[in-house]
């Protein structure tokens, strides 16, 4: 088996850019991508698209213009998860030796769409109720603060620390610092969850990355894929407990088995925070703490930069944003450059190993229908 290193990365910045479109996002990053990893299109023979919300083939439309030659494009759509996903397919290519150099790229452009929460499918049995993705997760923070006897201050405290490290991206939607008063007077969105609990509902933004088993060729330390799985959610039938992570769990298990490492070996971790309450729920399911005790591993600063395993030290969702097709790449950019040694101010220092998990859309019975996670090291 062939051995993938991810040799570029590449990143639009993230905001609300009517103006643009996906296409021109994602080919600025596709562009850096190339010359991070020392190299031009021709080196390139298949490439990979994640996209949610875009309409047909995205993929073909962004290259089109960027001087293709009729190579395979592949375009996945997998919710939230799509471009983690994508990048998972080629893996796979390249370990088998289909391919010796791709590109893997996300993107999504929200300003079209008119704002307010992600469109939803209106067969789906919760959705028709409105369980839509607000309504669920406030839900979750609910029964998870009853059980676990925490105060609505913990939920604003995920706010706080994220927007802190989104201050430092330049990148990020939001680079304003913002405090637990803040988070907890901003417009009610689905109680308990308010507006600065929420990641951005308009965000446009792309990411890609170089993946070759050839010699490499750029000036950045090769990064190695330690692990890659996506899962579906299981159809569940009885009583379930709807703050227990299962898919992220079972996803996780399997990375760490795949990497050969565990939680305790993590430098870093960018998770899919698109709620508050979320990043707490993946802290347990990730294995960082056990079950009830986010709120004091929170609170103990261990996740935050300086402490023992910053989460999402880009900002995550809640301050960088969330342009679904674009996230699970954007995810690995950020591990990359950590890994690397290369994030500036946000720096992760003598970080060694990193995971990135998202979650993906929401149907009636499972608790997420995909999710992919992902162990980098250098």
């Amino acid at each position: 088996m062939n051995e993938p290193l991810i040799t570029g990365v590449g990143i639009s910045d993230f905001g609300k850019f009517p103006e643009l479109t996906e296409e021109v996002l994602a080919q600025a990053a596709i562009r850096d991508a190339l010359q991070d990893a020392g190299i031009t299109m021709p080196d390139v023979q298949a490439f990979y698209c994640g996209n949610a919300l875009g309409g047909s083939l995205p993929g073909q439309r962004t290259l089109r213009e960027l001087g293709t030659r009729g190579e395979a494009v592949y375009n996945v759509d997998n919710a939230c998860s799509s471009g983690a996903t994508a990048l998972n397919l080629a893996l796979q290519a390249l370990r088998v030796g289909q391919y010796e150099t791709v590109v893997v790229f996300g993107m999504d452009h929200l300003s079209g769409l008119g704002g307010g929460a992600l469109p939803m499918n209106q067969r789906d049995w919760n959705n028709r109720r409105g369980m839509i993705m607000p309504a669920l997760y406030a839900m979750r923070a609910k029964r998870y603060m009853h059980d676990h006897d925490v105060p609505l201050a913990v939920l604003a405290d995920v706010s706080v620390k994220n927007r802190r490290h989104g201050a430092l991206n330049p990148i990020a939607k939001f680079s304003k610092e913002v405090t637990r008063e803040e988070v907890l007077a901003s417009r009610p969105v689905a109680d308990p969850l308010t507006l600065l609990q929420c990641c951005p509902g308009v965000v446009d933004g792309a990411a890609a990355v170089v993946l070759t088993t050839r010699p490499t060729r750029g000036t950045a330390k090769p990064v190695r894929v330690l692990a890659s799985v996506v899962q579906s959610g299981i159809f569940e039938v009885g009583q379930v407990d709807m703050t227990e992570a299962e898919i992220t769990a079972r996803a996780a298990r399997l990375a760490y088995a795949q990497a050969g490492v565990g939680p305790k070996d993590l430098d870093l971790i960018e998770l899919h925070d698109a709620f508050t309450i979320s990043e707490l729920l993946y802290y347990e399911a990730l294995g960082l703490c056990g079950r009830g005790e986010a709120a004091q591993l929170l609170a103990s600063g261990a996740t935050a930069l300086g402490g023992r395993v910053p989460v999402n030290p880009s900002g995550g969702l809640i301050a960088k944003g969330h342009p679904p097709g674009a996230t699970g790449v954007a995810q690995i950019v950020e591990i990359c450059e950590q890994l690397q040694q290369r994030a500036g101010k946000r720096q992760v220092p003598g970080a060694r190993v990193g995971l990135s998990q998202v979650t993906g859309g929401g149907i009636w019975g499972v608790d997420h229908a995909a999710c992919s996670i992902h162990i980098l090291s250098r």
